[in-house]
């Protein structure tokens, strides 16, 4: 039977002082003030000329900025930057954490950090730090030649430079080697070595003069920034000989191809001269090279060309001997779009066909090249030729190039009929097009351009879809461009302008950017070439309100007012319907508050009313949440010591926990602890130190439950409980649903969630995810990740699990660190699978992770095993890292996770619930279903 045991603690105290008016004033309440702190692969931190923190990290290492605030109440942290990015989170938003990370930092994110603690009392604390990202690239060795003529034809002079040129932070410092040997430019006159103007000692030229035969041999380069970071050297090494010369190329083609489309391409780029020899590289001007390319060699290969694979195609060829030699194929891909226009009589200001005035038919095609078009007119079938009334232009002067017109002059009723045009490639094996267009007054119209009623402004929720629709009538139709009203907005293709040939522009998925004034026009072709016709639609995306903060912890002394404020940043439409305040889920009972004032929630905060606080502000797309994590005390279980095997048939449980910051929270005079009833010596908590208490006298396999609870002057905190049972392995299988004291992480992308075969949803993606727990029971839990939508490629889920102290402990005999063994089941089939990291977190002044394992892509249906050793130097969590591919059918799953107290031991069998031995296999079922019915005998 557990008893309840009280352990009496001692705590600073809070002063309140208190007038005759029966009025409390607190006087623990104090200003933020920040301290920026750091941790990670520091190279060097130092102080400048004006006491600004400077710390020194090495390109491609983690960077970890901490916040250490102080003040009541607890004040909110906010991370800037004065330019750039310092991650990919910056780009859209702060980051509202107390620690900063960036892994893998790159040169371009150093600069200065600002760190913005505010809690509403007094003006808000702000420290600074900067970053210096170090960096050394490998140099780049080039090679440069001149001949020149001295005292006429008698003598020649061969000079050569050698040119090294290297990017790095701090500035490198060179030296040159002809072969082993040291070059000193005072003890060689042959030689002369410089740095260049304008190069910002980021290059140094070996020049050799006159060269000797001596000179013909191998030069190194090195560069070194004093290993600063422990950056090593770096070298590169290049071999001069009489027969060093610069690349020399020529193309199998002509410099403007010219081919069909469906057409194969070959281009080889034949290296005439150079040596060393030279190395080919294609590329294409405008975009990379298309994905249907093939480069083998000096070869580029192009299968099926369409029209988009036109444009000019470059060959380099590079041996860093004086410039590259470079090569452009203009690349032609016949089109074969055709169009034409009516034009009425421009002179007389006309819109309409009318007999006794001119009219011109105009044919084009959107051809390359132009040249190659040719064009032919009839008239009912019958060939056009230039008359006094038909004029015939191959190449109209006023029309856009290439395009072939026929004027109609002062027309006659003779002339009202069908009038085609032909073009047709010769030498191609393009097909011929043709127009036909039937000239009468009751044939041609001019366009009008209309919305429907209702349609002047469409209305779509976000993520939905949208048609926007310009309705044309006219004879012939023309098609309908449309483009955003804003000139420096795309349209949501990322092009200017869409062509729609009904005049109906369709949106899927629309989101905010979408939103605005949106331009609807009648092409200038396939109908009267006349002043365009326009109209607009607006288009009104709407979604739930952008509240501030999502989430808060909001920590203060008991007695206290606190006030929750949840800021409506934006929304569409701006009309709130409804605000609700929620506590611990259940509905507060309050006055309708303003909708147009800020929502808003005061309350003295008592033991009573500690919990997660919910402000539901909805408007007519939708509803957000600002959630509060209000609490007198900051204090939570640490993840428990490995059960303790005593003699017989009991078992001791070593409890452990955290007062993490004692200044929050009410002056506490011990703690409940309701089991067992050893006393634990009176002590006073300090932030981030453990405390244990050790529970015996536990019955094997009984489970209990242990309720601790802190007691302070005023009353009895709330109950925290944690149900213990004994075990050998201390596997945690997610059977219960405080998932063994993991936790989420806050500042990744999504969760893990939670699941077993029942809760699945039924409509979830196929052919991904675990169809059992691990044990291959359908009612057994596990732990995943969800890749459908909203998920996009990258998104981090990050699982934490509860803190180990390892303070205390000392490792095997000659090490002063103490192994653990983590091993756990993973689940990872599908064909979108992205990547599972495990990542080893250790706590000190801030939290350092280091990845420790690591798996990517499909590995099959089954669950398979993973174990391996750790050996932390201080408390540490164990953090299961899920990244999202590519697309939905990238399920992550894991199970069956323990974390023990020395080496893992070997295993020879397969670690996959499908293949594991029958007798293991029933026996691990067995357990799994004895654990979910809740016999644990």
């Amino acid at each position: 039977m557990c008893l309840s045991t009280w352990i009496p603690a001692r705590l600073h105290v809070c002063v309140c002082v208190c007038v005759c008016v029966c009025m409390c004033v607190s006087v623990c309440t104090a200003p933020a003030n920040a301290q920026i702190v750091h941790s990670g692969a520091a190279c060097n931190v130092k102080d400048d000329n004006i006491s600004e923190r400077i710390y020194t990290i090495k390109e491609g290492d983690t960077l970890v900025l901490q916040c250490i605030v102080k003040g009541h109440p607890r004040p909110q942290v906010r991370w800037t930057k004065t330019a750039g990015s310092a991650s990919d989170k910056f780009q859209e938003t702060s980051i509202y954490n107390e620690t900063l990370r960036i892994e893998g930092i790159q040169r371009v994110q150093g600069g200065r950090y600002y760190c913005k603690a505010d809690n509403g009392v007094g003006v808000a604390a702000i420290k600074s730090i900067r970053v210096d990202v170090q960096y050394l690239d490998t140099p780049v060795l080039t090679v440069h030649q001149t001949i020149s003529d001295v005292r006429g034809s008698y003598y020649q002079e061969k000079t050569v430079f050698l040119r090294c040129t290297v990017n790095s932070n701090p500035p490198a410092r060179f030296i040159w080697k002809r072969g082993n040997t040291l070059i000193e430019q005072s003890k060689d006159n042959g030689v002369d070595i410089y740095e260049p103007l304008y190069t910002q000692g980021e290059t140094k030229v070996l020049k050799l003069k006159n060269l000797r035969p001596k000179d013909f041999a191998d030069y190194t380069c090195q560069v070194s920034v004093r290993n600063v970071c422990n950056i090593e050297d770096k070298s590169v090494t290049f071999r001069l000989t009489n027969a060093t010369s610069p690349p020399m190329i020529r193309l199998s083609v002509n410099d403007t191809v010219v081919v069909d489309p469906g057409q194969d391409v070959i281009i080889t780029c034949e290296v005439t001269a150079g040596f060393p020899p030279p190395t080919v590289t294609w590329s294409r001007y405008p975009g990379p090279l298309p994905l249907s390319a093939q480069v083998r060699g000096p070869t580029l290969i192009l299968r099926a060309v369409t029209p988009a694979d036109a444009g000019f195609y470059n060959c380099s060829a590079v041996n860093n001997v004086g410039n590259p030699a470079r090569k452009n194929i203009n690349l032609v891909v016949r089109s074969n779009n055709l169009t034409f226009q009516i034009t009425p009589d421009s002179n007389k200001d006309s819109e309409s066909i009318q007999m006794g005035r001119d009219l011109k038919l105009s044919c084009h095609v959107d051809a390359t090249p132009q040249d190659k078009v040719n064009y032919t007119w009839y008239k009912n079938g019958a060939p056009v030729f230039n008359s006094e009334s038909l004029i015939l232009l191959r190449s109209d002067p006023d029309m856009a190039p290439g395009t072939s017109s026929l004027e109609i002059v002062d027309m006659k009723f003779r002339d009202l009929a069908t009038y085609s045009c032909v073009a047709n490639f010769p030498g191609s094996r393009v097909p011929e097009l043709r127009v036909d267009v039937n000239i009468s007054q009751n044939s041609v119209s001019p366009a009008i351009l209309s919305v429907p009623k209702g349609g002047q402004v469409v209305s779509v929720r976000e993520g939905g879809n949208a048609e926007l629709v310009c309705l044309v009538d006219g004879k012939p139709p023309p098609p309908i461009l449309w483009s955003r009203v804003e000139k420096d907005l795309l349209m949501p293709s990322g092009k200017p302008i869409v062509e729609t040939p009904d005049g109906r522009l369709r949106l899927r998925n629309v989101s905010r950017d979408m939103m605005g004034a949106y331009r609807c026009q009648t092409a200038p072709y396939n109908g009267l070439n006349i002043r365009r016709r326009e109209a607009q639609v607006q288009l009104s995306v709407q979604y739930p309100p952008v509240l501030d903060p999502v989430f808060q912890d909001v920590r203060s002394r008991n007695s206290q007012m606190v006030t929750l404020r949840c800021t409506v940043l934006r929304s569409n439409p701006p009309r709130l319907t409804d605000i609700r305040w929620f506590r611990n889920g259940d509905f507060i009972r309050m006055p309708m508050p303003d909708l147009k004032e800020t929502p808003e929630l005061k309350f003295k905060l008592e033991p009573t009313n500690n919990g997660t606080y919910e402000c539901r502000v909805s408007n007519n797309a939708g509803t957000s949440t600002c959630t509060f994590n209000v609490s007198g005390k900051w204090f939570y279980f640490d993840t428990p010591n490995p059960v303790r095997i005593l003699k017989g048939n009991n078992y001791s449980y070593n409890l452990q926990w955290t007062q993490k910051d004692p200044e929050a929270t009410d002056r506490i005079i011990g703690y409940w602890i309701k089991c067992s009833s050893t006393a634990l010596e009176q002590r006073k908590p300090e932030k981030g130190v453990l405390l244990s208490y050790t529970i015996s006298d536990l019955r094997i396999p009984l489970s209990y439950e242990v309720r601790l609870a802190p007691v302070t002057t005023y009353s009895r905190g709330d109950y925290i409980s944690r149900t213990i049972q004994y075990s050998e392995h201390h596997v945690c299988g997610f059977e219960d649903d405080r998932i063994c004291g993991f936790s989420q992480d806050r500042s990744d992308v999504f969760d893990w969630t939670r699941q077993n075969h029942l809760t699945q949803n039924p409509k979830r993606s196929a052919n991904t995810g675990p169809e059992t727990d691990r044990s291959g029971t359908k009612e057994g839990y596990y732990m995943y990740i969800e890749a459908s939508r909203p998920r996009v490629q990258g998104d981090k889920a990050r699982l934490l699990s509860p803190l180990f102290n390892v303070t205390s402990v000392r490792g095997p005999k000659g090490s002063g660190r103490v192994p653990y063994c983590v091993s756990f089941y993973y689940h990872m089939k599908g064909k979108h699978i992205g990547t599972l990291n495990v990542l080893l977190r250790v706590r000190s002044i801030a939290s350092v992770d280091s990845v420790v394992w690591t798996k990517s892509g499909h590995q099959g249906v089954d669950w398979k095993k993973a174990f391996f050793d750790i050996s932390p130097s201080g408390p540490f969590q164990i953090v299961f890292e899920g990244i999202r591919g590519p697309s939905f059918e990238g399920d992550i799953a894991i199970d069956d996770v323990s974390i023990t107290l020395g080496k893992c031991k070997q295993e020879n069998t397969v670690a996959s619930a499908g293949k594991t031995g029958k007798l293991e296999y029933d026996f691990l079922r067995e357990v799994k279903l004895r654990e979910i019915h809740g016999q644990t005998n």
